[in-house]
């Protein structure tokens, strides 16, 4: 027997527990909570701070169709703080109005976490295909991260590599709703603290995944902590640079006829991203500098 499994156990029926407890406060998708008057006047705060902060650049905004339904999809960066969501989110309001509706998924956990009750009148939403559909469905532009937890908590020696781990269902939900893939990437969020490993092993001993749907515990070296295991208490992140960039429209049918290979279009995807990616990171002279 793994001397870890009793701990495993133990851990697990606590979990149980505080499980049920974060499920009963995640919203469910509700489109109205998103208020465009509350965005258009924390807009300029928020674009201060980010900007003194983060130095963010939110570069080709205008890459994204002017109307209509689209699914952006973006790598994921920087621990559970991921700096790139409200920036973007950000360079999207200030391009296009806060009137047009724009809807970012985040995990669970995320929204169920006392004090970020703000962040869905900025439009995020529980990461559901559910969710996501009814977003599109409605018109909006949806912000993805297939990579999730598993990307976003990468060693920050890998803050170069798009990572999604073989997902593929952003594919299979443009497909469904015949809409345009925009791909987005960042990069400097692996720079906010120094993320050490994603903790996959023992996780699945913990059994998050089954309770939180959280396939890592991830272990980081960060403020004013030191180390952080788990991810889950507030830190102060490191004022690395933000850099995102939009990429073209992908019309998957358009591309790879009126039933693509997904392994193809997957492929195709990342690979434009990981280029994009592999460039903004030769523009980096120095960590957290930029």
């Amino acid at each position: 027997m793994n001397p870890l499994e009793p701990l495993g156990r133990v851990v697990g029926g606590a979990g149980d527990r505080v499980a049920r407890a974060a499920a009963a406060r995640v919203p469910g998708a509700d489109l109205d909570e998103r208020d465009p008057e509350y965005i258009a006047d924390r807009l300029t705060e928020a674009w201060l701070i980010a900007s003194l902060y983060f130095r963010a650049e939110v570069r080709g905004i205008e890459r994204v169709p002017e109307t209509g339904p689209v699914l952006l999809v973006g790598n994921h960066t920087g621990g559970n703080l991921s700096p790139e969501t409200m920036t973007i989110t950000l360079a999207f309001v200030s391009y296009f109005g806060a009137e047009r509706p724009f809807y970012q998924l985040a995990h669970n956990l995320v929204l169920s976490f006392p004090g970020l009750g703000f962040l869905r009148k900025f439009g995020t939403v529980a990461a559901s295909r559910e969710n996501a559909r009814k977003a599109l469905r409605a018109g909006a532009a949806v912000l993805v991260f297939p990579g999730g937890d598993w990307e976003v908590h990468r060693p920050s020696w890998e803050g170069d590599k798009i990572d999604f781990g073989g997902r593929k269902g952003f594919l299979r939900l443009a497909l469904e709703e015949n809409v345009p893939i925009v791909p987005v990437v960042t990069i400097g969020g692996q720079e906010t603290a120094l993320f050490l490993t994603r903790g996959d092993k023992l996780a699945r001993l913990l059994r998050l995944d089954r309770l939180f749907r959280l396939k890592v515990l991830p272990i980081n070296i960060s403020l004013p902590w030191v180390l952080d295991i788990g991810d889950m208490v507030p830190r102060i992140p490191l004022p690395a640079k933000i850099t995102s960039e939009v990429l073209d429209p992908i019309d998957l049918r358009e591309m790879f006829g009126p039933e693509p290979d997904l392994d193809k279009a997957y492929d195709h995807v990342t690979g434009l991203m990981q280029a994009k990616l592999s460039e903004l990171a030769a523009e980096r002279r120095f960590p957290i500098l930029g």
